[in-house]
């Protein structure tokens, strides 16, 4: 019978040092993939964007900020908010206008495309 500490008794199975190395860089990169995909859907996907200017709670946001780093009396305030009610409507005008004109000149495959790319860009 031996004495040696580092051999195995008999019927009991070794590890491979290449399988052990192998199976350890394995569970790194698994862990390294799940933390990574926690963080991005954590820390960038799911943090809210500032509205754009051309929704409501955007023109609000917008608004409220002009008011308050302007330091608007209460008659500017109301003209401000006339002037950029104006100003949001012109625009939206713009946009649905020129999105009536280029889905004229579109067959209807690549309306239907047009659409799910202005879909797209909302998001």
């Amino acid at each position: 019978m031996s004495t040696n500490i580092l051999e195995s008794p008999a019927g009991a199975s070794r590890w491979n040092p290449k399988v052990a190395c192998a199976l350890s860089l394995l569970l790194v990169f698994l862990c390294g993939g799940v933390l990574g995909a926690v963080t991005m859907d954590l820390l960038v996907h799911n943090r809210q964007r500032t509205p754009t200017f051309d929704t409501p709670s955007g023109k609000a946001l917008y608004f409220d900020r002009l008011r308050r780093d302007l330091n608007l009396t209460p008659a500017q305030t109301e003209q401000m908010e006339s002037i950029l009610n104006d100003l949001w409507h012109d625009y939206r005008s713009v946009l649905n206008d020129s999105k009536v004109r280029v889905e004229q000149l579109l067959n209807e495959e690549q309306r239907q495309k047009f659409e799910r790319l202005l879909q797209d860009q909302k998001r």
